[in-house]
């Protein structure tokens, strides 16, 4: 009876999982981002500068240096320019001169078209900087239960971006 316990009682433990000597675990995290950007347009007024600067120079007679005159609501302000000359005859001089022509103010409402995503026109001021939106085309992105990831590019203005991670814990 002993020579055939002793084999039933060792199948019985053979056959017992071991729990708590070995514990695995496994996830698969997938994800996918597919972005179309959208058309904008910062545009910024420069304002009117003048600047005047020189040695051995006078205003002429009856005249004035270089000054801005006033602009408006909507109208930059302008040079009103001036009338220079030699104070000392024949004696060394330097004269500098710079302009620069602000910008108009668009009346609300005016200034950039959009059409499909595409900046058709934007403002005209001294600094503008101006992105056209992006075009979906063929953007896509799948990711199969295996785990296989696919990424199709897209138009204009387009990212996509995927991703498979895989974790596997034994402890």
């Amino acid at each position: 009876m002993k020579k055939l316990l002793f084999p039933l009682l060792l199948g019985l433990v053979a056959a017992t999982p071991l729990k708590g000597l070995c514990d695995v675990r496994h996830s698969i995290t997938t994800s996918s981002q597919l972005t179309v950007n959208g058309a904008y347009t910062d545009a910024n007024r420069i304002g009117s500068t003048y600047a005047v600067s020189g040695s051995n120079i006078k205003v002429a007679t009856d005249a004035h240096f270089g000054k801005l005159t006033a602009g408006t609501a909507t109208t930059a302000a302008t040079l009103d320019v001036g009338a220079y000359d030699i104070n000392t005859t024949g004696a060394a001089y330097s004269f500098s001169e710079t302009w620069t022509q602000g910008d108009a103010t668009a009346p609300i409402g005016t200034g950039v078209d959009v059409t499909s995503g595409v900046v058709a026109d934007m403002p005209a001021y001294g600094e503008t900087l101006t992105m056209s939106g992006g075009v979906a085309g063929s953007l896509a992105g799948t990711i199969t239960s295996a785990g296989v990831l696919t990424l199709t590019a897209g138009g204009a203005n387009t990212s996509a971006i995927g991703s498979v991670v895989t974790n596997v814990t034994i402890k």
